[in-house]
């Protein structure tokens, strides 16, 4: 119709052109081909802000070159095709492809170093810049969202990249799933006296657990699947085995109010504390009718050599881990 329009009027010697239409595949954060998993924020359109662990960017292009547009100096791995993910540190432009790739329609899924502890890194993506003539593409989408709740352990830490070597994050990509990781170091379930962040209240907030933040408006996504990893903290912070385990039951409680629907996979921490009022949370919640949460035992996952010190997996482990993890999720989605 417009064509038409615009020819008639040419015949008539007035000439008004289409009115232009909002960019699709420029690579500005807030082009539709780009789809940005887990909790960002995106107030400013013109720089979005992962939070938690995990979170990713993720869509197609076409060219031979990639490039970040970043602010400041942050760390972030990058993986070009499936290929293995590959670290990348800077700031300003960023180029992900010092090697050109061949030309054809190739994938991207980018992920932040979280900003945790004494790492400070400047996490604000700007945007992508690719060749001239080249475009974003909508990547295939996914048909499940896995959240993976926990401390460190979920996080990655001391495994070689972090959030992208950790069993959530691989279990996800096994599966072909969108997945995120809702952990920071140090976290327990039970908010205590000395202060451990506890997700029994920041599991609700925004911005990496930090105290004061907006709540998350959780209509933004539902998560299919959430995998809680708790407990290895709060044992070291005193928490009683009654109190631990009156507050899964309350953690749970929670959830599925927040996901009516969702499956929900209460994991044995991997070193067996709280291993029993892990597992009778998951009873009390079946025993009042909810048939949707899964205890899972993970004894024996780890192999002997899985660890990089007495808690904490290393790459072996979070693989091994995850190959045992994501048939369970698969089976119950």
């Amino acid at each position: 119709m417009r064509v038409l329009l615009a020819f008639a009027l040419t015949l008539t010697g007035w000439f008004i052109p289409a009115p232009v239409l909002a960019a699709t595949g420029d690579g500005t954060p807030t082009d539709p081909n780009l789809s940005f998993v887990g909790r960002w924020n995106k107030s400013n359109a013109a720089a979005y802000v992962p939070y938690w662990a995990g979170a990713y960017l993720r869509t197609g292009f076409t060219g031979r070159t990639v490039k970040l547009r970043q602010r400041n100096t942050v760390d972030l791995w990058a993986s070009i095709d499936g290929k293995p993910f590959t670290a990348f540190k800077g700031s300003g432009t960023i180029n992900l492809t010092p090697a050109a790739l061949a030309a054809g329609t190739h994938t991207l899924i980018v992920s932040y170093r979280q900003v945790a502890g004494s790492y400070t890194g400047d996490a604000v993506f700007q945007g992508l810049t690719l060749d001239a003539g080249a475009r974003t593409v909508k990547a295939p989408a996914r048909p499940r969202l896995v959240e993976f709740v926990g401390d460190s352990i979920t996080a990655g830490t001391t495994s070689s990249q972090l959030a992208v070597t950790d069993y959530g994050f691989k279990a996800g990509e096994q599966l072909g799933y969108d997945h995120t990781q809702i952990a920071i170091g140090g976290m327990c379930l039970s908010e205590t006296a000395d202060g451990c962040w506890a997700h029994e209240t920041r599991y609700w907030m925004s911005s990496g657990g930090q105290a004061g933040t907006d709540l998350w408006n959780f209509s933004r996504y539902t998560a299919d699947g959430v995998v809680i990893n708790l407990g290895t903290n709060d044992k070291s912070h005193g928490v009683s085995n009654a109190d631990f385990q009156a507050k899964y039951i309350a953690f749970l409680t929670r959830i599925r109010a927040t996901f009516p629907t969702t499956k929900i996979f209460a994991l044995r921490t991997f070193i067996g504390r709280y291993a029993a009022q892990t597992q009778a949370a998951v009873q009390a919640r079946n025993a009042a009718g909810d048939a949707g949460v899964f205890y899972v035992d993970t004894t024996g996952w780890l192999p002997a050599d899985g660890l990089s010190d007495s808690v904490h997996p290393n790459d072996k482990g979070h693989q091994a881990i995850a190959d045992r993890l994501a048939p369970i999720i698969s089976a119950r989605l």
